[in-house]
């Protein structure tokens, strides 16, 4: 019970799902599985088809475009969300900066808790429309 509470914890952090209830974020930690990942194991490779996300429980990972980092992830942080949505190409690499517990959510799984809680689609486009106004004002101000 306590990892599940860990899941439901890390994933009411993540922006997609900030809105959820606690009984739409148990949904989603059910239809979820942990993942262990090794030192310098690589999780997302850029321009690969996505079709999960992962939310890191424990350790942390670098967050590569070309061959810059660009970010660091640790426990709360969230990776490859829109692979939930859509297949389109991964934006970055992400390799795992020691050993890792993440949080993995497939597309498959996450249509399917659509599907179960129509209540969690509409706070999801509303947390992607918020995304979309906050890309707008820092590009047209």
């Amino acid at each position: 019970m306590a990892r599940r509470e860990t899941y439901l914890d890390h994933l009411s952090s993540v922006p997609l799902f900030s809105a959820c209830s606690r009984r739409e974020l148990g949904k989603l930690a059910k239809a979820g599985d942990e993942l262990h990942a090794k030192d310098g194991q690589v999780l997302i490779n850029q321009g690969d088809a996505g079709r999960e996300a992962f939310v890191v429980i424990e350790g942390t990972a670098a967050v590569k475009r070309g061959n810059r980092k660009v970010a660091t992830l640790g426990p709360g942080d969230c990776v490859g969300e829109l692979a939930l949505l859509d297949h389109g190409p991964r934006t970055a690499t992400v390799v795992a900066d020691g050993d890792m517990t993440l949080f993995v959510l497939g597309a498959r799984q996450f249509a399917g808790v659509l599907e179960d809680v129509p209540s969690l689609s509409r706070k999801v486009m509303a947390a992607l429309a918020g995304r979309v106004r906050e890309l707008d004002s820092k590009i047209y101000g």
